[in-house]
């Protein structure tokens, strides 16, 4: 018994060693981006960026794997995750709120384009012919909503409160002297219900797919150089200073890139960098 018991505590303590040693490895290893790297984008204009990339990047020996989500949460969790390796379709207050909310692990790599919104109407050709009592649009999601509120602020349409933040809604208005009737829609379904309101907010990728371009149909729009809104090409924290990543940083501030994206794009998306 005695000799059992020896055996079995020796064969413990070896066994608690080596998950011990295995444990410590596990905590300090950090896998390296090196000359393969999944990146995840949503469908549209970062998804022919990316593309784009892929191609030039093969001159740098980094073979780019594309993944494309419908979605704007599954890319940062997945990236979170360790089944991306990198994402590229998201502005930086986005970004923060959701490492704010969900803890992710996650840095700026670099700034890669803005995506300009703009202000659209079906029979407006300015914003200054709005009358008493109509109706305008904006996206209802919280960065978006407050963004869309700028725009029109900006355009001298109204005025949000002193200090309010990011998440900003139509209740945070300090002066609507017309008394806009603001209507909060999803922003993929307001190129759709444009002819139920006099003006809109539409984020640029949704106002493409419905064929409108910010230098040709918007009334009016943020600013295409220096956007205070630039999309961001994220990594996890660990992975920030990377040689790959640094090589993915000239691929995407090339000449080639800013010459891919002013033919491609017409403007309504431009470079950030």
């Amino acid at each position: 018994m005695k000799k059992w018991t020896k055996r079995s505590l020796t064969g413990i303590l070896a066994g608690v060693a080596l998950f011990s040693l295995a444990a410590c490895g596990g905590e300090k290893e950090e896998v390296r981006l090196t000359d393969k790297v999944t990146l995840g984008v949503t469908g549209g204009p970062h998804q022919q960026i990316a593309e784009e990339a892929k191609k030039l990047a093969k001159k740098e020996d980094i073979h780019i794997e594309i993944k494309t989500f419908d979605d704007y949460n599954t890319p940062n969790t997945a990236l979170n995750d360790g089944d991306l390796d990198a994402n590229n379709y998201q502005t930086i207050p986005f970004l923060e709120t959701q490492k704010k909310d969900k803890g992710y692990k996650l840095s700026i790599a670099f700034k890669t384009v803005a995506f300009p919104m703009g202000i659209y109407s079906d029979g407006l050709k300015s914003l200054k012919d709005l009358k008493k009592g109509d109706k305008i649009a904006v996206p209802n999601d919280p960065s978006n909503e407050y963004r869309a509120l700028k725009l029109f602020e900006d355009a001298g349409v109204l005025k949000l409160k002193k200090g309010v933040e990011e998440k900003a809604t139509k209740n945070d208005l300090a002066e609507n002297p017309l008394d806009l009737e603001i209507v909060e829609l999803e922003a993929s379904q307001i190129p759709a219900q444009l002819k139920e309101v006099k003006a809109a907010a539409i984020n640029t990728n949704f106002a493409m797919g419905a064929g409108l371009t910010i230098n040709d149909d918007s009334i009016y729009h943020e600013p295409t150089k220096n956007n205070p809104y630039p999309n961001v090409f994220v990594v996890r924290t660990d992975n920030k200073n990377d040689d790959a990543v640094k090589k993915l940083e000239k691929i995407y501030h090339s000449k080639e890139m800013k010459d891919f994206i002013a033919k491609e794009f017409n403007g309504s998306v431009v470079p950030a960098f």
